[in-house]
């Protein structure tokens, strides 16, 4: 193996965790798209035929190159906004008692039964899920490499992706939280995480009393996972031409057409999403939640290593003497919010550890149970 001195070990960090991030998530998207099927389904279609389907879609968009996915991607997020701006109203409504059932909600589950299950090692448990979901707002930087001028449309992209975490995802969280307590039994007895049945968002509607909602709440949720494996084979297969081009995965991975496409990273990432016909087998759940885990524990990996190199990248530009007037764009936070986020990032990994060696109702777990538990990230 060649020298490798630290900045190199540092970018191959990141490139390796954020490639092993995005090469899971079109399979387990997939799974989960067909999980959220079964709302309807119920086991009548094997499914393996909506894997089929579901693959062939995201393969025939990825064909068209960039151009494909952003048009698709646009006609998503249409969809999921909308979606989701509608939930948020809705959501306000019920909470203050406008639903059919008149009930006045307000913020009587944080109290009873309570806003944390299992108390600090409860939150401490979910920080893999929670890595996984709020993944995916990095790619906004990979895409301006292939923009028509970067130097414009990146800024303004940076700063929309920050309000749309606090609206899009803060605010629906924060209704879920208001609308659904933790003891709910479709949450207790959903059969995965995955689950559309016990999908808070479905629950919220359903206890308010709302028919015909639920099923088109369903189809946002397939339609945005199926978006994020869309967006999984774009990331993957640019980070994967990226670690070709630098000599840290095999040279004709680096391959690109005469339409930009990388024809041969792309294809190595739709191969790996055949993994998703697991979603036919019994299988499906264990398939599912070892996957979540790669991908969750790669992205808090993947920004932890993000953070440390933008404070690496600040520190060298100022010893060689240049200034940030100098710089197209600088990040808003700056140094201080990527030592925030570097710390934070690495907190979560020391608490994945410990939630993954010490798990919540430690004692019931078999030696063999608690290395299992481990290794999927507690």
């Amino acid at each position: 193996m060649r020298h490798c001195n630290p900045q190199d070990l540092l970018s191959v960090l990141t490139f390796h965790s954020y490639a092993l991030q995005w090469l899971v998530v079109l399979p387990l998207e997939i799974v989960a798209a067909t999980l959220t099927i079964e709302y309807w389904n119920h086991g009548a279609i094997n499914n393996n035929a909506w894997v089929a389907i579901f693959l062939v879609v995201i393969i025939v968009i990825n064909l068209f190159g960039v151009k494909g996915y952003g048009e698709a991607e646009f006609v998503f997020a249409v969809i999921k906004v909308l979606a989701i701006v509608g939930f948020i109203i809705l959501g306000i409504i019920l909470d203050v008692g406008g639903g059919p059932n008149g009930e006045y909600i307000g913020g009587k589950y944080w109290s009873d039964p309570g806003a944390f299950n299992n108390g600090f090692k409860g939150l401490c448990s979910v920080f893999v899920s929670a890595a996984f979901a709020f993944a995916g707002t990095e790619l906004v930087g990979l895409a301006a490499a292939e923009t028509e001028n970067p130097r414009k449309s990146l800024p303004t992209a940076v700063k929309q992706v920050f309000w749309r975490i606090c609206l899009f995802y803060i605010v629906s969280l924060t209704l879920v939280g208001l609308l659904v307590p933790y003891t709910n039994e479709h949450l207790l007895n959903a059969s995965s995480s995955a689950d559309a049945t016990a999908s808070p968002f479905v629950i919220a509607i359903t206890s308010a009393g709302i028919s015909g909602l639920p099923s088109v709440m369903n189809v946002v949720i397939m339609i945005a996972v199926l978006s994020v494996g869309n967006s999984s084979v774009y990331g993957s297969s640019r980070t994967l031409a990226a670690l070709a081009e630098q000599g840290q995965a095999p040279r004709f991975l680096a391959y690109i057409d005469r339409q930009g496409r990388p024809v041969f990273a792309i294809l190595v990432a739709l191969a790996i999403g055949l993994l998703a016909f697991l979603a036919g087998s019994s299988q499906q759940s264990v398939a599912f939640n070892w996957m979540l885990a790669l991908s969750g524990l790669s992205s808090i990996f993947t920004w932890g290593s993000i953070c440390l190199a933008h404070i690496r990248f600040r520190k060298a530009w100022k010893v060689q003497g240049h200034t940030l007037a100098e710089l197209a764009w600088t990040s808003q936070p700056g140094l201080v919010g990527s030592w925030v986020g570097f710390i934070l990032n690495c907190l979560v990994l020391v608490a994945q550890f410990w939630t993954g060696i010490w798990p919540i109702a430690y004692g019931e777990f078999t030696p063999a149970g608690q290395a299992e538990n481990f290794f999927e990230g507690g």
